[in-house]
């Protein structure tokens, strides 16, 4: 956690000569303050409720001594991101800005919610399968369609312009609706498989939305307060998911974190942005992709194929490498600032 935090800081130091880092900076401060606070009485609810994760029988034995710890830990910090946020643009930017961060907020609260039925169903059937990967699926397309219907219907200056570096735009035209489609779906599938080590997903997560909120700040103050918002909650979270964690997010945070910096990503029109900063997302979903891909064409006739990692995502096979989860967190939080550095 202290590496996160130390990173926050120093990319909001980045931006210090800009208007916006104030306006960054304090809801970043209250919403970590609120959603720290909250983990304090939530978590020993979720024990009480027996809401103890269920580990997956081929996962590293490390990880096996997490089995009972609390999960569905989004359920206190995904709230306050969306809450204060809401509260925040309404009262610093008029309601005007409350009413064009609304749509953000709702398909954000969908992914959560999606995210938060396979939660309940692992728990209910006390196995690591929850509801099927095509029920998944179809949710997590229906809710992107849905949010593209709305943006198509409202259609915001300069929506299907992708804004590259050196000042460049690519517009698209019609082709960035199922772009973006396919964008809220990988990203979120992204986020959820990062979300396998103590702290990973939520401090690189926190470090991937104070970056969005820096490159969206001059156009669109409204999602800046929400990524600073998401950031401040990450790291709220942080303080009770840190190795060794006492909660887990489960599908109810990360699908939440990855829906969300879609939707900020696709509204604002930075789309390259996002690429980069969920460069490190990106990488982990790669490795499942190629892990299965290997599997399946060296399959021998009796059907077993061979392993290109030693166990997929990417950070499960660091561990079983050798590196310490404190070393894999760690590591990644520093790609994380990279990144952000990349496009601010």
């Amino acid at each position: 956690m202290t590496v996160a935090i130390a990173l926050v800081a120093l990319l909001l130091d980045t931006i210090a000569d800009r208007a916006f880092n104030l306006s960054m900076l304090m809801p970043i401060i209250a919403c970590t303050a609120i959603a720290g606070s909250l983990g304090y009485g939530v978590i020993p609810l979720l024990q009480k409720l027996k809401a103890g994760q269920i580990i997956r029988e081929d996962g590293p034995q490390s990880h096996h001594q997490k089995a009972g710890t609390p999960t569905m830990g989004g359920i206190f910090f995904v709230p306050v991101a969306l809450g204060i946020s809401c509260l925040w643009a309404g009262l610093n930017l008029g309601f005007a800005s409350f009413q064009s961060l609304l749509p953000v907020v709702l398909v954000t609260l969908s992914y959560g919610a999606i995210g938060w039925l396979d939660d309940w169903q692992i728990l209910r059937q006390k196995s690591n399968k929850g509801i099927s990967p095509k029920m998944k699926l179809g949710l997590q397309i229906a809710c992107a369609v849905v949010f593209c219907l709305w943006l198509a219907g409202h259609q915001p200056p300069g929506l299907t312009n992708i804004q590259l570096p050196l000042g460049m735009i690519l517009p698209l035209g019609l082709l960035f609706f199922p772009l973006a489609v396919f964008v809220m779906v990988a990203e979120s599938n992204a986020t959820n498989l990062t979300d396998g080590v103590d702290g990973l997903a939520a401090g690189t997560g926190a470090i991937a939305f104070l970056g969005l909120g820096a490159v969206v700040a001059s156009t669109h103050p409204e999602l800046m307060i929400f990524c600073a918002c998401f950031s401040g909650s990450c790291l709220g979270f942080l303080i009770h998911n840190r190795n060794k964690a006492k909660v887990f997010m489960g599908d109810t945070g990360s699908l939440a974190i990855g829906g969300a910096l879609a939707a900020v990503g696709i509204y604002s029109g930075q789309l390259w942005a996002l690429f980069v900063l969920s460069g490190l997302f990106f990488v982990e979903s790669l490795s499942v992709i190629a892990q299965v891909g290997y599997y399946k064409a060296t399959k021998n006739k009796e059907g077993v194929g061979k392993r290109l990692l030693k166990m997929a995502p990417l950070h499960h096979h660091l561990e079983l490498s050798g590196w310490r989860e404190t070393q894999v967190v760690a590591f990644f939080y520093l790609l994380s600032g990279v990144l952000a550095f990349l496009v601010m």
